[in-house]
């Protein structure tokens, strides 16, 4: 579970945020009185997504300077000049080949990878599945300013498509905020970390484990090199099966590209993980209480690609790739973009050089992401060489 830091740590919120945030403890709190603890997934749920109170359903923002962490595509635009060379060589062997997006975020990502398409072979349309009202509104305007000839071609979708397609599923930074179960062991038993309330706000509860959430639990510790050891605490996201089928289902032809922090599941589940993955920001402030400010605070937890992984088996999809970032931009092109450093102005230069840096570097995002592609349908000479896997290829470590 969660440490103990101290909460006095983050700045205090405005009142009207306090205010938010309390209605939204309140809707919980009901929650947990009607049916007693509740698993930390719905808490989760609820935190993030609760409609015009969770952190992603309210108006706050969110991404860059202003808001709560900065994602590769904030820092710019070389993060979608290396991926578009990936999406140029599944498009060029498709022909006509459209993105659909999940979760994107400000939306600069797409913008971005427009402009770096549209010279070379661009999608036919760019749609993009966003659940959050506030974020499409946020999207819209960034690509009405950046791109707004293309704006007949960009659609926003509630659900995953229902009618077949082909071409790039993507998934940038996505994978990470779906919700998770906690687990603790405890002298061989698993317990299921719920959440409880109490006078002093919402806590832990060791509940018991559901047979079929304990049955995973113990195939992934039973295949472990070292055995967890009593009050070791992690995550499982039991979901992603359902959520891959639900936006992969209808991708006839094509790839589906998943970026962000996370392990192969021999790395996430290593004892000194004892207390898991799980992690909340706050104004730039990394912290560890999910308890803290409800829909004020992101929560998310490191990606398990083995179960990604596995979860593609049971889809009916292809493990074509598993690298880190680093490895897979360096082979999308980055050397390409960094020879043209020598036209841009010195100030320009420094802020490619940052970008790169950030990107790369293997204490910023270069080994702590990882990127993962799941085709079908695919041409078996091309699934097994992709431009972005080319440099490296981790599949042995799943």
């Amino acid at each position: 579970m969660c440490s103990s830091n101290p909460r006095n740590i983050l700045p205090e919120p405005p009142e009207e945020l306090k205010r938010l945030s309390a209605e939204l403890a309140t809707l919980i709190r009901e929650k947990i009185t009607i049916n007693g603890p509740i698993p930390f997934s719905e808490y989760m749920e609820m935190a993030l997504y609760e409609p015009g109170l969770g952190y992603y359903s309210a108006g706050l923002q969110k991404f860059g300077e202003g808001g709560d962490f900065v994602t590769a595509p904030q820092l710019g635009n070389v993060f979608a000049r290396c991926l578009a060379k990936q999406i140029e060589q599944i498009g060029n062997k498709l022909g006509r080949y459209e993105i659909v997006e999940a979760g994107a975020g400000s939306g600069i990502l797409a913008a971005d990878l427009i402009k770096a398409l549209q010279e070379s072979h661009p999608p036919v349309r760019y749609r993009i599945l966003e659940r959050s009202a506030h974020l499409r509104q946020v999207q819209k305007e960034t690509l009405e300013q950046l791109v707004p000839q293309w704006m007949d071609k960009i659609s926003w979708l509630d659900k995953p498509p229902s009618e077949g397609w082909q071409g790039i599923f993507l998934a940038n930074e996505v994978l990470d905020a779906l919700t998770v179960e906690r687990f603790c062991v405890e002298n061989g038993s698993i317990s299921q970390m719920q959440v409880t309330a109490g006078p002093g706000g919402f806590g832990w509860f060791k509940g018991s484990c559901p047979q079929a959430m304990q049955d995973q639990i113990q195939a992934i510790v039973s295949s472990l090199d070292q055995q967890p050891g009593t009050g070791y605490c992690s995550e499982l996201n039991t979901s992603l099966p359902a959520w891959l089928q639900a936006v992969s289902a209808s991708l006839t032809k094509g790839l589906a590209l998943f970026i962000d922090y996370g392990y192969a599941r021999k790395d996430y589940y290593q004892p000194q993980h004892r207390d898991g993955t799980l992690i909340c920001h706050y104004q730039h402030r990394a912290h560890d209480d999910p308890f803290k400010w409800p829909g004020l605070t992101d929560i998310s937890a490191s990606v398990d690609f083995t179960a990604l992984a596995e979860a593609a088996d049971y889809c009916e999809l292809e493990v074509s790739g598993y690298t880190s970032q680093a490895m897979f931009l360096l082979a999308c092109g980055l050397d390409e973009i960094l020879a043209q450093n020598e036209f841009l102005s010195e100030r320009e230069r420094l802020k490619v050089n940052n970008q790169v840096r950030s990107l790369t570097l293997p204490g910023e995002m270069g080994e702590r992401f990882q990127v993962m592609a799941l085709s079908r349908g695919l041409d078996e000479d091309l699934s097994d060489d992709l431009r972005g896997f080319s440099f490296s290829d981790l599949r042995y470590r799943l």
